[in-house]
């Protein structure tokens, strides 16, 4: 299968995955020029749909089938399994769509250490696989040529959310720097440990702000797992401990800093700490308009589910998947990542 191949240092190059329109046009010419007789079977495997933004995208998915579907005549079938966070039941959810006869299967990780084995499953029945939202090694996208993944740059969305902070440090430095040491003061709320967007947004946020010529002091960071139960009981803790001398809470996605809040409202005080996330889910974007949230950093799961239907569409019908979406070294597709703040607020409450 032919594929195109940017030449080009990532992510200085990366370019719009693929527009709705765009992919909905080429089933259209696909569907005159002797495609599948059956339908179109997808499965997508979820690590966990209790994560609010794996949740918005099998949402997205399934919206995406429906409009395909009704433009083009074309059945489409999705499955959608829910790994509950357990890679053992993952990988039966794996071995099931394989047995049903799945064409294209969609895999969002719950330990990344598996895609190998999943890598192997899917090559020996010959069935294409798009791993997204939580990145594989490369040496396992590496195993076959028909392996793909589907995300954005955790190194980028750390240095948008360190960007937040120290564009809000310049512009009111005597309101964040509480106690006037010019030393800022922060928690960090951590994803799972060892999980490589967990680490490369807790450096890379961290960076943005030191390279800043900002001075920081860690009083905390902990392990909440992505979740906002987990991170409200965390940040219970720190209040009770460092009370006032918090003055940011990095979190790594946006449920765990919907959990601070959780934990902030339920001990009143006069002044909160400035708060940032990542994903710029719903609620969450209901945060920041409510002041809450000083800012977030937006996943594009809209646009992840559109490449990943694009890349299954064409699989389908053994056209070059580079012809619907932009590859980076073949096998990659790369959304970018955007800042939100009440200031551009409006533009992403419209999408």
């Amino acid at each position: 299968m032919g594929r195109k191949t940017k030449n080009c240092s990532f992510p200085s190059c990366r370019l719009p995955a693929v527009s709705l329109a765009v992919w909905l046009g080429a089933l259209l010419v696909l569907s005159g020029c002797g495609g599948k007789d059956h339908s179109l079977r997808v499965g997508a495997a979820l690590y966990t749909q209790d994560d609010t933004f794996i949740s918005a995208m099998a949402q997205n998915l399934e919206g995406i089938v429906r409009e395909a579907e009704s433009e083009t005549g074309k059945k489409i079938t999705l499955f959608i399994a829910d790994g509950k966070s357990n890679q053992s039941t993952q990988m039966d959810q794996v071995d099931r769509f394989l047995a049903r006869g799945c064409d294209v299967l969609c895999v969002n990780l719950v330990d990344r250490t598996a895609a190998a084995v999943i890598a192997d499953k899917a090559e020996a029945e010959g069935v294409p696989l798009i791993f997204f939202n939580r990145q594989p090694v490369a040496e396992d996208i590496q195993r076959w040529d028909r392996i793909y993944y589907v995300g954005a740059d955790a190194k980028e969305s750390g240095a948008l959310q360190g960007a937040l902070v120290l564009e809000a440090w310049e512009a009111d430095r005597e309101t964040l720097d509480r106690n006037g040491d010019g030393v800022l003061q922060y928690v960090m709320l951590e994803g799972e440990p060892g999980h490589q967007d967990s680490l490369l947004r807790t450096e890379y946020s961290i960076k943005a702000v030191t390279d800043g010529g900002v001075e920081v002091e860690k009083l905390a960071n902990e392990t909440a797992n992505w979740n906002r139960a987990q991170a409200a009981a965390r940040t219970a803790q720190w209040l009770e401990e460092f009370g006032e001398g918090i003055e940011v809470i990095f979190s790594n996605n946006d449920d765990m800093a919907l959990g601070a809040i959780d934990a902030l409202s339920n001990m009143p005080r006069s002044r909160w700490p400035l708060i940032v996330g990542v994903d710029a889910t719903a609620p969450a974007l209901e945060a920041v308009a409510a002041g809450q949230l000083y800012g977030t950093v937006h996943n594009d799961g809209i646009g992840q589910a559109q490449a990943m239907m694009a890349l299954a569409l064409a699989l389908w019908n053994g056209e070059d998947p580079a012809q619907a979406v932009d590859l980076w070294e073949g096998h990659y597709v790369w959304l970018p990542y955007r800042a939100v703040t009440l200031e551009n607020l409006e533009e992403f409450l419209a999408e």
